[in-house]
């Protein structure tokens, strides 16, 4: 099961990319886009992932560290930021990105959750909290995973969570 990230994606909708490689060199296209036209992008991933993509897009020739200070480019550290997106009401909640574009793409890289053996009701519920940001900001989303267990089941395993957290999330907005 592939799908292409030069898909065109809609505004409100999301695709799912299950990745074949570890790394995030199949996002980058998706990523460096959306900067190219001025776009900003969040982007959701555990630890090291974010640090491969930053890396890859300075092999492009972004410049991953001003975009990140001007808020151009947002990484959300997975699970750690899902008490700031919560919380995204708050007005004394200073921590909370700062959506500052009418169009926004959003990258959700979800190995760090499937790999770490998070049980599917919380997988499920964090993919709800993110759709229902995503289809809030408008955004241009693309939700990734890759795995070292790959095979057809657990793939069409990850594709049905996600069309059930994308369907539940616009229904709740």
């Amino acid at each position: 099961m592939e799908h292409s990230v030069l898909t065109p994606i809609q505004g409100g909708q999301c695709r799912l990319l299950v990745r074949r490689h570890p790394d995030p060199a199949e996002v980058v296209q998706f990523v460096g886009n959306g900067l190219e036209v001025g776009q900003q992008i969040v982007v959701l991933a555990g630890p090291a992932w974010l640090k491969d993509l930053a890396g890859a897009l300075s092999a492009k020739q972004y410049r991953p560290d001003v975009l990140l200070r001007n808020g151009r480019l947002i990484f959300l550290t997975a699970p750690d930021c899902f008490s700031q997106l919560i919380r995204h009401n708050d007005p004394l909640h200073r921590n909370s990105p700062r959506l500052n574009g009418s169009i926004v793409r959003w990258v959700s890289d979800w190995s760090w959750a499937y790999e770490n053996g998070h049980e599917p009701a919380d997988i499920l519920n964090y993919q709800r909290c993110i759709h229902s940001r995503i289809h809030e900001a408008t955004a241009l989303s693309l939700c990734t995973v890759h795995c070292s267990r790959m095979e057809r089941s657990f793939m069409l395993k990850i594709l049905v969570q996600h069309r059930h957290a994308l369907r539940t999330a616009c229904q709740a907005v």
